[in-house]
């Protein structure tokens, strides 16, 4: 117990230690209208830098990100089923198969996989 009390006091006290030599070092420069003008090959930019950003791209890129988080889930089922099979690991995989299949059908209803719209 002692020892796990000492090793949270020392990891927050390196942990502020770190974080307050970042800031002591840290370099304070003074926003101005140059540094944070965007650039583009020493011309004067076209168009504005900061464009709204396209929230149906980043729906598509969160659902991809689930989608391949869950694949890197279901792979351990799959690997160990082929060592040995039981019916409740199979019951699982199969609920969630379903779970997401399902909500692959309300992202498709909702109509968040309709890209060109």
């Amino acid at each position: 117990m002692l020892s796990t009390v000492l090793s949270s006091v020392v990891a927050m006290v390196l942990s502020v230690v770190v974080m307050g030599l970042g800031w002591v070092l840290a370099k304070r420069a003074i926003s101005d209208r140059e540094k944070s003008s965007p650039f583009e090959c020493g011309f004067d930019p076209i168009k504005s830098a900061r464009l709204p950003f396209s929230l149906r791209f980043f729906l598509l890129a969160i659902i991809f990100l689930i989608f391949d988080v869950e694949i890197v889930l279901l792979f351990p089922m799959l690997v160990s089923m082929n060592n040995h099979f039981s019916l409740s690991m199979l019951l699982g995989t199969f609920l969630f198969l379903v779970i997401l299949i399902v909500g692959l059908f309300h992202e498709w209803n909702e109509g968040s996989l309709d890209w060109a719209q």
